[in-house]
């Protein structure tokens, strides 16, 4: 069995998550989560929360052990994106792209 948790629209680039997500896919929750615990970058407490999210998903829907789970999977797809005017010089304006994201995370049993 496999529990799913996903943030959507969370102001963070997809490219800064994606580094993030990338460490933890494939590790025992513990470990992830210790791992994310100590990264000194914001990112890191965004897809701590939908880890401990996933988790909480798999140990009171499916009665999963909380132990035994690992990152089965964890994704990041492209959210909307906000376009800003910020002032440039001789009267000019140039596009500031805000980006957005959504963070998935699926956490399994070991062994399926």
């Amino acid at each position: 069995m496999e529990a799913k948790a996903i943030a959507k629209y969370v102001r963070v680039s997809p490219f800064k998550v994606q580094r993030v997500v990338s460490l933890i896919r494939g590790r025992p929750v513990r470990e992830a989560q210790a791992m994310l615990r100590y990264m000194p970058s914001r990112t890191a407490q965004v897809v701590a929360k939908v880890l401990r999210s996933a988790v909480a998903n798999a140990e009171n829907n499916l009665e999963l052990d909380g132990d035994a789970l690992v990152v089965s999977r964890a994704f990041v797809d492209k959210g909307p994106s906000t376009k800003r005017m910020t002032p440039r010089a001789r009267g000019r304006a140039d596009i500031l792209t805000k980006r957005s994201s959504h963070v998935t995370v699926v956490v399994a049993e070991k062994g399926r």
